[in-house]
């Protein structure tokens, strides 16, 4: 197996566990959520992680906005006795469809710029071939070039 085959698959393999969680942040942030989970108020916290109740409420909002750091974050849950958890899921659902999906995007375009100038050559290829040669082309770029994908 390829290094960037093995990559793939172990990526894959991660975002899949990171996948089966379907609920969203909560809506008014993770620190805050959990804050009032244990009962605890602002000031409390705050001298957990030292500093001021208003200090917590600015981190606070800046998570709900989407204005905070990791950083941040993982500081908070480490006074918390929290881990920090985070990834990136891929909306079709793998890498590989992603990856397929690009493949015959890029095939298309190369394979339509052939068939263009064997058309104005009186040689027009059939639908059916152009699909035929649009899969093997994304076969041949997926096996060979897959940096080619993102240009």
């Amino acid at each position: 197996m390829k290094t960037q085959e093995l990559i793939l698959s172990q990526t894959e393999n991660r975002m899949r566990k990171i996948a089966k969680i379907k609920e969203d942040n909560p809506p008014n942030g993770w620190i805050y959520t959990i804050r009032m989970a244990l009962d605890m108020s602002m000031r409390q916290l705050g001298k957990m992680v030292n500093i001021t109740p208003q200090g917590i409420k600015d981190i606070e909002s800046r998570e709900k906005s989407g204005n905070i750091t990791l950083a941040s974050l993982e500081q908070i849950g480490k006074h918390l006795n929290m881990k920090l958890v985070y990834g990136f899921v891929p909306m079709d659902g793998s890498l590989q469809k992603m990856i397929d999906k690009r493949a015959i995007v890029v095939a298309k375009q190369i394979v339509s710029r052939t068939s263009r100038s064997m058309t104005l050559e009186d040689q027009k290829v059939s639908p059916a071939m152009l699909k035929k040669s649009i899969k093997a082309k994304a076969q041949e770029i997926k096996q060979k070039n897959l940096k080619s994908l993102w240009e």
